[in-house]
């Protein structure tokens, strides 16, 4: 199905595979609007009223995460590495996030009147938030181009994936607009500085750049610098920066080096997504079975265990205490053994990495970690309805932190798309 103008499908450039392929889908597209999309962090533990730092949740209007600290930073006088935060979120969407800020005043949050951005609440806290201190997210979309009747035709599908599970792919968001983070992380751990700056600066692509950003890749690839730099909008802010410093060094690592550290580590991230990705897709029809040499996770305390009795374990697995683990890749990971290690052995040689090749990547080397390969969807709730924009199923649930709402309504929805999410 082609979306229409505007409006996004999810996208399937990795032709990764559904778990309910015997149940139909109800077609549709996604984020024709922010207000479509509205995700709502559920905090790991509340602000004790106490400490340096300042917690706020925000709400945001069509803003990344990104792009919000770099306003409040500015705004506040802070750097932005005093601005913590415990997740990512879609640009598209109006997200209310939480942010915790050092060497600021509640009432000096309060008071930030920032461009599609609203403080909900400010309280001190002794700690900084981190990465992935979160709960999990609680999700409200709305599915446009859809027949509303066809609501109830979810209901055996959503009843498997309450039972076995939903897959726990990263999400396309991980991969970047372009859909290539995961190539630019594997030219930097392969320390490829020239081929980060092609797939940064070059490699055109009609289907996703546009007018500018087309003709300033076309002349990077011609190697006409110059021109290239001149035909970059000023929106792209980090190309130009990156091209600037090519063109002042002639040296490709120099210029790598200008990117900003975070950046660096997302794309490192990414390439791991993609590896984990691949495992889930060779496991896709058995998530909720163990085979010999797993690693399983206790859902409860998130810890992570060698399977030596399959029979006595898997009844757990059954009831959802516990779940099979993936790769994500890095020196120090915890491998499994015997069918498990040979699935991913194959996954990893086919991309010509192996986990001791993160070790090398400088400041960025990753130790690596298990990820459940499946994930438990909870208060689902699917309602349609008709508003000034025309039909909707509306899909509210909840999942927990690092899993993402799209690979739920790619079950869901079941359509294939030309545009980017």
């Amino acid at each position: 199905m082609r979306s229409t103008a505007g409006s996004h499908t999810i996208p399937t450039h990795m032709n990764l595979p559904d778990s309910t392929p015997q149940f139909p889908g109800i077609g549709g597209s996604l984020k024709q609007r922010p207000e479509d999309f509205f995700v709502q962090e559920i905090p790991l533990y509340e602000p004790t009223g106490q400490g340096e730092h300042v917690y706020c949740e925000i709400e945001k209007i069509g803003t990344t995460t990104f792009d919000a600290i770099d306003k409040i930073a500015r705004a506040l006088n802070v750097h932005q590495r005093d601005i913590g935060y415990a997740g990512l979120k879609d640009a598209n969407a109006i997200s209310s996030q939480i942010f915790s800020i050092v060497g600021t005043t509640e009432s000096a949050v309060m008071n930030l009147h920032l461009p599609r951005m609203t403080v909900k609440w400010a309280v001190r806290h002794g700690n900084k938030l981190r990465l992935g201190h979160l709960q999990g997210n609680r999700f409200a979309v709305k599915i446009r181009d859809v027949t509303p009747t066809d609501v109830v035709k979810l209901t055996p599908l959503v009843r498997h994936i309450q039972q076995h599970g939903m897959p726990n792919y990263f999400g396309e968001q991980r991969f970047g607009r372009r859909h290539n983070n995961h190539l630019l992380g594997a030219a930097l751990l392969g320390d490829d500085s020239a081929g980060v700056l092609k797939l940064l600066l070059g490699s055109p692509d009609p289907t996703i750049d546009d007018h500018h950003q087309l003709k300033a890749r076309q002349s990077f690839d011609r190697n006409d610098l110059p021109t290239s730099m001149k035909q970059w909008p000023r929106s792209s802010g980090m190309e130009r920066r990156i091209l600037a410093r090519f063109i002042k060094t002639k040296n490709p690592t120099a210029a790598v080096r200008a990117v900003d550290e975070r950046i660096r580590r997302l794309w490192i991230s990414s390439l791991q997504s993609d590896l984990f990705n691949a495992v889930v897709a060779r496991r896709i029809q058995t998530l909720d079975k163990l085979i010999p040499g797993d690693l399983a996770e206790k859902h409860d305390s998130g810890g992570v265990f060698r399977v030596l009795d399959i029979a006595a374990e898997q009844p757990r697995c059954d009831a959802f205490d516990i779940s099979p683990t993936g790769p994500l890749i890095g020196y120090r990971m915890t491998a499994p053994e015997a069918e498990a290690l040979q699935i991913e052995q194959e996954i990893f040689a086919a991309h010509n990495l192996r986990p001791s090749d993160f070790r090398v990547a400088g400041r960025l080397k990753v130790k690596g970690a298990r990820r459940s390969l499946r994930v438990k969807v909870k208060d689902i709730d699917l309602s349609a309805g008709v508003d000034e924009h025309g039909a909707y199923i509306t899909a509210a649930f909840s999942l927990p932190a690092g899993s993402f709402a799209t690979v739920f309504l790619r079950e869901l929805m079941k359509v294939e798309s030309e545009t980017p999410d």
